[in-house]
């Protein structure tokens, strides 16, 4: 994944090259293999997310089980659709309509991105509502300033939100990351479905971003945001 991005990010900023044409193209037929080639790899996954979805709906707070239940049902969908294109992209069903199946794919795959930052945003928000109510049993002068920082918040100083989030954030690297690389994933799905057109480039870019977390958070599991 990180190689096809990178690939797409490196065509797109030399693309305009009188004398780059030869290396764009190769460039860009390594980024379409190795897309063909993740697709291949995730034949399977259609079960993990359905494990996924099952285990998900064990959870005791309402709103991240529905969060991550919703997600891990549509990213399912995703996978079958697809499948169905890799089907089509070796041969093996000559007759899919491909651009039906990459609209259903692309809506269920930018549906479970929504689903995942509502979670993360509820994380935050309920870290948010934790501090302001830790902030309040303090009445020692250390927390003094924090207080105002939490007088300003309410008051409506954006400012102080701002530095707050950032606090909460940076005490909690999984959640920062995990916001983050669903914040990357956005990119692609909002250009394909019109939502919100950008380019290549900063769709390669993003999608590095969103890899070299993914590749992080499995080097060092305990940076990965648990259920």
């Amino acid at each position: 994944r990180a190689i096809q991005y990178t690939c797409m990010l490196l065509s797109y900023l030399i693309e305009r090259k009188a004398d780059k044409e030869k290396l764009v193209m190769k460039l860009k037929q390594v980024e379409s293999s190795m897309s063909s080639g993740r697709k291949m790899f995730r034949l399977g996954n259609v079960v993990h997310a359905l494990v996924a979805a099952r285990s998900t709906t064990q959870l005791p707070d309402v709103v991240p089980r529905f969060c991550l239940t919703a997600s891990n049902l549509t990213r399912a969908i995703y996978f079958v659709c697809d499948a169905v294109l890799w089907l089509k992209s070796v041969g093996l069903q000559p007759d899919v309509d491909k651009p039906k199946w990459r609209n259903w794919a692309t809506k269920c795959y930018y549906f479970s991105l929504l689903m995942n930052l509502a979670r993360d945003w509820y994380e935050i928000s309920w870290r948010l509502e934790q501090a302001i109510q830790e902030e309040k049993t303090k009445e020692n002068s250390f927390w003094d300033k924090h207080s105002q920082e939490l007088n300003r918040v309410k008051c409506g100083d954006s400012h102080g939100f701002l530095l707050l989030l950032f606090q909460i954030l940076k005490r909690h690297p999984p959640l920062l990351l995990d916001l983050v690389k669903n914040l990357c994933d956005l990119s692609g799905p909002l250009d394909t479905l019109g939502i919100y057109k950008t380019n290549p480039g900063v769709i390669g870019f993003c999608g590095i971003l969103s890899s070299l977390v993914g590749i992080l958070t499995l080097a060092s599991p305990h940076l990965k945001l648990k259920q």
